[in-house]
Parts: structure tokens; sequence; C-alpha cells
């Protein structure tokens, strides 16, 4: 028999205390239960789980490369021969607006080939996406507003030329959740922060923040390949994963008890609750994922070297995984923005045109072409004049291209595209649109479409009115759609 010993003789003012404490316990005994009530009454579905698309979908994954800076349409994807004969002379009639000051036509110093059996005409610079050409659609008739690279940059992620947006991803994994909550929906890949712009390119904005994308970094310089290092803070030297689990539970059952307490669901602090849980299950399965050594001898040597076949390969990783949306950028800065000589892009284009075609490659080799949906294109095009010098250069001609938002091209493959056809067209100079203009909210009306979304009722309600990525324009692209 255990003896329980007599508490003793209490004053008046102990009495009222020991009461006092069993009466706050009682409170919070109540205050638990309300919670359950609470939850049962007000079931708020989880932030991640996999929402019902409008319609049937043709895709579920999004790989958006970036060639930042401005990939020049006349020496890529949309040959024009007039060029070659004009070259060196003044361009006809009026000349679009533009940023610098320009001298006469430039010809194409590359040459160009059929390719497929569509055979389309692709430059000399991708002769691995010409050999994948019958699996893509050129759409060479894209524009936008102002030729600066961040307000370009801005609207090809978010819909607007100016900061405060959602990008195009959280937008996508706001519609649709997540296929793998131990990874984030909407990833970012590039060596270094791309562009001038950064962060605003893939932030949620309004959006509740889990929606916006995880940037990853991965310095190909470095001769030790650590993917524990990719993400900040992905490992915690001091606590295991019990440990940390039994703090995220404590944190969520008291975030949970203060919105039942008030009586209301507080977006923000499900957001924190859901990033909290996400971040933790990352652990296990981040790691494993971006380390793509794990890949066989003979996909590494299809993708090649460099930071974009690195980035290509480990998209198609993530797309295996359940991912949204994956961006991959070139690299840092403005790299395709070749002012001075147009020759650089033999470069950039080397560094990008096997990886490109790889991933199309791989993707069918792994079963995931059909349902995800390749978007590769730049902020804007370049002209078809020759750039003159300007400040420090003082007026000397060269052979570099400036801005072009009049006219330029991009293109898209798989989820539910048309293979093997060009859509749209610019002028005999390549400058401007002539033929079914394709505004960047028509690519993501069909980008959204794709993936089973009206984007006309994709909206979040903020600051007194609904927003979507398309704002009030947008038109789906649905000649270009299988």
């Amino acid at each position: 028999m255990i003896h329980i010993p007599s508490p003793g003789p209490m004053n008046r003012r102990e009495a009222l205390c020991k009461i006092g404490g069993g009466f706050g316990m009682l409170s919070f005994a109540s205050l638990i239960a309300d919670t359950f009530a609470f939850a049962a009454d007000n079931p708020a579905a989880s932030p991640w789980m996999i929402k019902d698309p409008n319609f049937k979908p043709k895709a579920k994954h999004v790989i958006f490369l970036f060639m930042n800076g401005g990939l020049s349409q006349v020496d890529s994807f949309d040959p024009k021969p007039v060029l070659d004969k004009y070259d060196g002379k003044p361009l006809p009639g009026e000349t679009p607006q533009h940023e610098r000051k320009t001298g006469g036509l430039m010809k194409s110093p590359f040459t160009f080939q059929k390719y497929g059996k569509s055979g389309i005409e692709v430059s000399e610079l991708f002769p691995h996406i010409g050999e994948c050409i019958d699996d893509i659609c050129v759409v060479r008739s894209v524009y936008t507003e102002i030729p600066n690279h961040e307000p370009a940059l801005i609207m090809m992620n978010s819909g607007a030329n100016v900061a405060g947006r959602p990008s195009m991803g959280s937008w996508i994994t706001y519609g649709l959740g997540t296929q793998n909550k131990n990874l984030p929906s909407f990833v970012v890949l590039c060596p270094d922060v791309p562009t001038t712009v950064g962060p605003p390119l893939w932030n949620s904005a309004f959006l509740p923040p889990m929606y916006q994308g995880t940037y990853v970094t991965d310095d190909v310089r470095s001769k030790e390949f650590d993917p524990q290092k990719l993400i900040p803070n992905i490992h915690n030297e001091m606590f295991d994963l019990e440990q940390q689990k039994k703090e995220l539970d404590l944190v969520t059952e008291l975030d949970q008890l203060n919105m039942a307490s008030t009586k209301t669901h507080d977006p923000q602090l499900e957001a924190t609750i859901a990033a909290l849980e996400t971040a933790y299950r990352m652990q296990t399965e981040a790691p494993d994922v971006f380390d793509v050594r794990k890949e066989t001898d003979a996909v590494q040597k299809l993708y090649g070297e460099g930071s974009t076949a690195r980035g290509c390969l480990t998209a198609a990783r993530l797309m295996e995984r359940g991912v949204r949306m994956v961006q991959v950028y070139y690299a840092k800065g403005d790299p395709w923005d070749h002012h001075f000589d147009i020759q650089l892009h033999r470069k950039t284009a080397h560094d990008s045109d096997q990886p490109f075609a790889a991933l199309i490659k791989d993707l069918k080799s792994r079963g995931l072409f059909d349902e995800t949906l390749i978007v590769c294109g730049s902020e804007f095009g370049r002209t078809p004049v020759v750039e003159m010098g300007s400040g420090f250069m003082g007026g000397q001609t060269h052979n570099g291209r400036d801005h072009n938002p009049h006219g330029f091209t991009m293109w898209l493959a798989g989820g539910g595209i048309k293979g093997g056809m060009t859509y749209g067209a610019t002028d005999d100079f390549g400058w401007k649109v002539v033929d079914k203009p394709v505004h960047v909210h028509d690519i993501h009306a069909t980008i959204l479409y794709l993936l089973g979304i009206d984007h006309t009722k994709l909206t979040y309600r903020y600051s007194g009115r609904d927003f979507r990525l398309t704002d009030v324009a947008g038109n789906v692209i649905r000649d270009i759609i299988a």
C-alpha cells in the first residue's frame, strides 16, 4: 500500500491558492477540449494537400529552363535569310523601342540546318536540341513590354512588370498542392543568385509563405560535391531527428492552442507550422535527391558537365520525387546578355544545348516526359541590328545585339504539347511579331491550362481585390496543345 502523507493544516490564503491552481488546470483542460472541438468543426485542409484541378490535366510538373540575359532569336530558332541580303544596311521604316544606340542590320554568324521529320530549322548553336525538334514546339512570336532585364524578368516569372507579385511556381503550388511532403513543391536551381532581381523571381509575395520557391545553389567550381551543403541548415548537428520531432510537435500544439483560443484560423501561423514540418522532413530526402552522383555513368555522360547539366539532371530527379516545379537558371547575373559580341552565344549555348536535350531524352526513359511540361526561354530576345558602343565604349561599332522585347522565341515540350511544330512569326528581319502574337500572359495561361487549371479561376484575395498570375489578360494557346 502506498502511503500519501497528509498535506497538513492550511490557512485561508494557501487554500485559495491551491484551489485557484486547480481551476487553472480545469481551464487548460477546457482549452484542450476546445482545440479538438474547433478542429472537428473547422477542418482545415493541409496547405500541401493535393487539390483537384479544374479539369483533367495533361501535365503534373513543370521544368522552366531559363537562359537569363536574353537569347537571340535570329541566331537560334528563328532564321532570317533576309538579314544575309541586307547585312550592314539600315533597317527600313521606324526602329522599334530598345535600350542602346544601334546601327545597320546584322546577319547571323551562325548557320541553320533542318532537323527531324518536321524539318524545323535550328542554329548550329543547338545541334542536340535539333535532334529532339520533333518533340518540341517552337513559339516564335512571344513579346513583352519593357526592354530592361529587371521588369522583363519579373514579368516572365510573376506576370507583372514590378516586384511584389507571387511567382508562377508559387501560384502553381498554391493551386495544386504537392505530391511529396518531404520536399519543397517549388525548387530554384542556380550556381549563384541569378540576375540583379534575385528572390522576387521565386517568392510567394502575398500568398502564404510556404508556397515560395526554395533556392538551391550549386557551385560546380568546388572540387568536393556535398549535397548536404546545397541547402543551408538542412543538417542539424545539435539535435537528432527524434529530438527535433518532439520540439516541432510542441510548437505545433501550442500554435494550434492559440488558434483555438481565438476561434480563428491564422494563415501566417499555419504557414509557419507547414514550413517547419517540411524543413524537418527534408532532412531525410533532400540530401539523397540532390546527390546526382547516384545516377549511372551513362546518365551523367548524357547530360555532360557544368552547372546547367547538373541542374537539368537534378530537375529530372526532383520530377521523379513528385516536385511540382523546378526552375533551372544558367548562371548568376545576365550571362546571355551579349551586347558586345554575339559570338559569345557559342559558350552559353554549348553549356546548355546538351543538357536541355538530355533532359528530354532522360524524362522519356524515366516515363515522365508525357506528364512533365518543359518550358525554355529568356526574359526577351535581341535586336537584328548591330549595337553601337555606348558609354565607355565611345561609339565603337561591334558585333553584339541589344535587348528586344517586341518579338522573341521560346520553346515547349512534353506535358501535352504538340511536337515538331512552329507557332507564330516575326517580321522578315526578326524584330517584331507579325503573326499569332503570344504575350507572356498567354504563356502563363497555357502552362496553367496544361496543369488542369483555368487561369481566370486561380485567384487570391489580397488588399481588397482578387489577384491572379495572368492579371486581367491571358489566352490559352490551344493550337500548340496535343
